[in-house]
């Protein structure tokens, strides 16, 4: 191509200038023939055209062919000879058809030449990109994803298959990336919600089983109206029906229950209830009725099962070697604030048991309310009038503290 001549170069031109002069010859022997025909027919009607004879008329067609080819090669084309030989025409139709078949044959030619060129370059990169690959990756591709070093003899899919392949991998890396913060924070929530409630969860749970260390139904009742039973010198408490045995801890101020409470119950002693078993007044008993499944005191569900016990269950207090029997007669639920409902005062040994309600939470206190009936209390002392003054506090001890009530706590430095 020659970019400064139109874009054809010397030899397309010569072509070109080929073609035109022999469509020109074409159309001159189709003219000669046309005019003739148009000369042969008005001599044989004998008919006179616009006043001119037959001759005349022919050679104004002449006249007028000759004017139509100057029209179609234009004012400045060179006339030729019209008057063209069979032997002429046939050389000249053959050297047509030699141009063109020459012309399209270095035309395909070259087309096929630029394809396989293409083809040729396009394998070359393929190649080079598989070679890259497996470089890069250490082994071959296989249709299944098994390497080389499996020993298995497969054959490699293409590399559009591994792009795809590593496209979609990378896709789902994507997805895990997005949605492991997702989970990430659902499970610290989970966590913090389990820390903090789970003790509603596995309260109810432990007060239908044995909430102490003894197997369920070891304890069996005994018969109250049996005098008074030596037993060992252990203070406990019993219940049969919910097969409590725990140690019973006395000589703690009232400050000091919490901490009491992570070896048994405690015996809570202040002003107007300060009774000892076998004396008239308040006996007062607390326990832990919930706690967290992770904290170390395994007393923390002691008293899980109180509000299951009806009137006329039986407990048992030991206390120096003797055994203390006591009923059930009634229940109630008080404010942690409500501590003068434990003061009222009583004209026989009255136990009160008092523990968290309801389960897995200090919201309220559940008292249970049982008399004695062995030993006989009609030799029952009363209790101490006055008790040396041991806390201010105005509110009942409560289960432990909660992971949001200890965060609180280190926060404000309590």
């Amino acid at each position: 191509m020659d970019s400064q001549n139109g874009g054809l170069s010397s030899e397309q031109k010569q072509r070109q200038a080929a073609a035109e002069i022999a469509r020109r010859k074409v159309l001159m022997a189709y003219e000669d023939k046309e005019v003739q025909t148009a000369v042969d027919f008005i001599k044989k009607q004998d008919k006179a055209i616009y006043s001119f004879d037959a001759t005349q008329n022919a050679n104004v067609a002449t006249s007028n062919q000759q004017q139509a080819s100057k029209n179609v090669l234009g004012a400045s084309a060179t006339p030729v000879l019209r008057s063209v030989s069979n032997e002429d025409w046939k050389k000249y139709h053959t050297a047509w058809q030699d141009y063109y078949q020459k012309y399209y044959s270095e035309y395909y030619m070259n087309a096929a030449k630029e394809y396989v060129a293409k083809t040729q370059v396009k394998q070359i990169r393929k190649q080079a990109e598989e070679e890259a690959a497996k470089k890069k990756y250490g082994e071959a591709i296989t249709e299944n994803g098994a390497s080389e070093e499996s020993g298995e003899k497969q054959a490699p899919v293409g590399l559009k298959a591994h792009i795809r392949a590593k496209a979609l991998e990378k896709e789902k890396a994507s997805r895990r990336r997005k949605l492991t913060p997702i989970f990430a924070g659902l499970a610290v929530v989970f966590t913090i919600l389990f820390l903090q409630y789970n003790r509603l969860i596995f309260a109810p749970i432990a007060a239908y089983v044995s909430p102490g260390e003894s197997p369920a139904g070891e304890i069996t009742a005994v018969d109250p109206t049996v005098t008074l039973t030596k037993v060992s010198s252990e203070n406990k408490l019993i219940i049969p029906k919910l097969n409590v045995d725990v140690p019973l801890n006395f000589g703690y101020d009232a400050s000091e229950a919490m901490s009491a409470m992570n070896h048994g119950v405690v015996h809570y002693r202040i002003n107007g209830a300060s009774a000892y078993p076998g004396e008239i007044g308040n006996f007062v008993v607390l326990g832990h009725s919930a706690g967290d499944v992770y904290s170390a005191n395994q007393y923390k569900f002691i008293f899980s099962g109180l509000e299951r016990l009806e009137e006329g269950d039986i407990i048992y207090v030991h206390y120096n070697s003797m055994r203390y029997t006591y009923k059930m007669v009634g229940r109630e639920i008080i404010l942690p604030t409500e501590v003068e409902k434990l003061t009222e005062p009583k004209e026989v040994p009255t136990l009160l048991m008092v523990t968290c309600w309801p389960l897995g939470t200090s919201q309220k206190r559940l008292v249970i309310h049982a008399e004695q009936i062995s030993p006989s209390t009609t030799e029952a002392t009363k209790q101490e009038e006055v008790v040396e003054e041991k806390t201010d506090d105005n509110e009942l001890p409560k289960n432990e503290d909660t992971l949001f009530e200890r965060f609180v706590k280190w926060i404000t430095g309590q």
